[in-house]
């Protein structure tokens, strides 16, 4: 194994073991003041895409998502209000998914800004109201974390077996059509298990994580194609073997709150 290959897996084992405690053995408090730090991580190195490179200009972007944080977590107080976010939420990542396929090159520093809120913001409510949603909304979290792996982890072993046409090759030359539907298949097959271990019926909750991990690859693809227009391979370095915070949770910020929009309509009250 090699010197880079051994960190990336220290480093993952050790964030895993991470998540795994704050999930299953601390308050949700706890879990939604460790998303909070991430999303503040994010917002630092998201204004890197911006082309803020001054220490002072990054603090006050932080600074600007964590205001639109506080104010969208006061709008979503009421379950109408929380489903209409998610809603405009999934319309944007519709409209991501549009950029990305027809113009991915389009766009300076002022877009890449305001994406970022359109991005980390509804990250934060979504993943913080899924960790105090129901009785379970923390293993609700981890089965989502589940979900994005399998299919992260069918992607690349199924693009790196079977990989031949690329699915988006002037954003992430690296992912395949073929990798794309090992992931989703991957995605499934945890679903399905999910499916049995919460007791939900088989067929919407299928439905539901089948759109999630959709969308999983669509905020990958995101943050690849802010990623390149800013010339940057990673979004930072914080994480060795892994390069930066963003380049961990870019799906998370996209399936989280579209997975728990899904739960909403499956009946799942906030």
């Amino acid at each position: 194994m090699s010197s880079g290959l051994r960190q990336r897996v220290v480093t993952g084992l050790l964030l895993a073991g991470l998540v795994i405690a704050i999930l299953l053995l601390l308050p949700p408090a706890v879990a939604v003041a460790a998303v909070l730090v991430v999303v503040a991580a994010g917002a630092w190195e998201w204004a890197g895409f911006a082309g803020l490179a001054a220490p002072a200009a990054r603090f006050a972007y932080v600074v600007a998502i964590g205001l639109a944080v506080a104010a969208a977590w006061r709008l979503t107080s009421s379950t109408a209000a929380l489903v209409a976010f998610l809603a405009a939420t999934a319309a944007w990542w519709v409209a991501a998914l549009v950029w990305l396929a027809v113009a991915p090159a389009r766009g300076g520093p002022r877009a890449a800004a305001l994406a970022g809120f359109a991005v980390l913001v509804p990250a934060a409510i979504g993943i913080t109201r899924l960790v105090g949603i129901d009785a379970e909304g923390q293993v609700l979290m981890l089965f989502l974390l589940i979900l994005i792996a399998a299919a992260d982890v069918g992607a690349y072993f199924g693009g790196r077996a079977l990989g031949r046409r690329k699915l988006a090759p002037r954003v992430s030359p690296g992912k395949t059509w073929e990798g794309f539907a090992a992931g989703m298949l991957a995605a499934m097959l945890a679903a399905g298990a999910g499916a049995v271990l919460f007791g939900r019926p088989l067929l919407p909750w299928l439905a539901v994580c089948a759109v999630v991990a959709l969308v999983s690859v669509v905020g990958d693809l995101a943050e690849s194609m802010f990623k390149r227009r800013a010339g940057l391979k990673d979004s930072g370095a914080l994480l060795p073997g892994h390069g930066g915070v963003l380049d961990r949770v870019d799906s998370l910020t996209a399936a989280g709150p579209i997975f728990l929009l899904g739960l909403l309509a499956l009946g799942a009250s906030a």
